[in-house]
């Protein structure tokens, strides 16, 4: 389970009572699930993964999988091009072909990206006036586990959150979502997300 995995990530930084009783799991089942150990291609995908995951940032989220599969061959790493192309599927991971840009759209009628209304001034006068999106990821004993969340800037406090096995667009609409169910914000509120992974190529 994606719970699970998420406190067995964690666990090095919260009590793992706190965690199962924040996300409505209980302790019995998460040490029976940890008790259980992953399979030798679990922890080679995992490790492999890993890999990929770091030449796709490298390449700014341009390299698809004949080019992550090129650099991993490149650096040694003993894979099939079919492995690499399962494991980016998972990931949600996709290349992005680089090109001129447009004023007001995008490639495919999509729209430019978003003013940066904060102007890299991170701070606020009181809570759920600025929230920032993040989305970092976390390697477990069954894959890695994506997290994105956001951030509300003047409380320090994370308002949203959301987990998947992949990278996709709705990991962070997700996030969104809980915050807004959680907060109800009142009309004004800043929400900034750089561009991050997942949200802007197809």
């Amino acid at each position: 389970m994606k719970l699970f995995r998420f406190i067995d990530a964690e666990r090095a930084y919260l009590p793992v009572a706190l965690l199962c009783r924040m996300l409505g799991v209980s302790r019995s089942g998460y040490y029976a699930w940890r008790s259980r150990p992953p399979s030798k291609r679990s922890r080679r995908d995992t490790i492999l993964t890993a890999k990929i995951h770091e030449i796709h940032r490298r390449s700014r989220q341009t390299y698809g999988s004949p080019r992550v599969y090129a650099e991993l061959r490149a650096l040694g790493t003993r894979c099939g091009r079919k492995r690499v192309e399962r494991l980016m599927r998972q990931a949600g991971l996709r290349g992005c072909m680089r090109g001129r840009r447009s004023k007001g759209t995008t490639r495919r009628g999509k729209r430019a990206p978003a003013e940066d209304l904060v102007k890299r001034n991170f701070r606020a006068t009181e809570v759920d006036r600025v929230w920032v999106a993040d989305i970092t990821y976390v390697a477990t004993r069954e894959g890695l586990l994506y997290v994105a969340f956001i951030l509300d800037v003047y409380s320090r406090r994370i308002v949203g959150w959301a987990m998947e096995k992949h990278l996709k667009t709705e990991l962070v609409v997700d996030a969104l979502r809980m915050a807004v169910w959680r907060r109800k914000p009142a009309p004004g509120l800043i929400h900034h997300s750089d561009h991050v992974e997942g949200t802007v190529c197809e």
